[in-house]
């Protein structure tokens, strides 16, 4: 099994490697196609990775990774299965690259909301619009009896 490259992106501007020695990979069998061959290949994949361990990413990036991918993460590790493709092969291949795109996901730095403030135009139509139904519902009221 060879290294994991990670190509760069925003919050990772350098290329990614995790280590082969730092990936787990688990065979099982696979339900769906297959024929004959489905109830005696392996051909399932599960990738496991430890991000609270390994050396692939720095404090930041490994504290980003943890919150952002805090719901499928079994305490600090991340389970990828494959299974979509007949052959073990394919879903080896098919289970690294979603290990990489949900990691190059969860290392992008989130983006600072800058506050803006209402146009005077907007302000001016949203007064316009409440003074309008204002006076519509006081068309609604019974007359008065002077």
């Amino acid at each position: 099994m060879d290294d994991l490259h990670i190509p760069p992106g925003p919050g990772a501007p350098r290329c990614l490697t995790v280590p082969a020695g730092e990936l787990l990979e688990q065979f099982s069998h696979a339900s769906g196609p297959g024929g004959q061959g489905v109830n005696t290949t392996d051909s399932r994949v599960q990738l496991s990775l430890d991000l609270a361990t390994t050396t692939a990413l720095s404090d930041l990036q490994r504290e980003r990774a943890l919150e952002r991918l805090a719901g499928k993460l079994t305490g600090t590790v991340l389970t990828i299965s494959a299974a979509e493709h007949r052959s073990q092969r394919r879903n080896r291949t098919a289970a690294r690259q979603r290990l990489a795109a949900l990691l190059r996901e969860a290392l992008v730095p989130a983006i600072a909301r800058k506050p803006t403030r209402p146009t005077r135009g907007s302000q001016r139509r949203r007064i316009e619009a409440k003074r309008q139904r204002a006076e519509t519902k006081r068309h609604r009221r019974r007359p008065d009896r002077d």
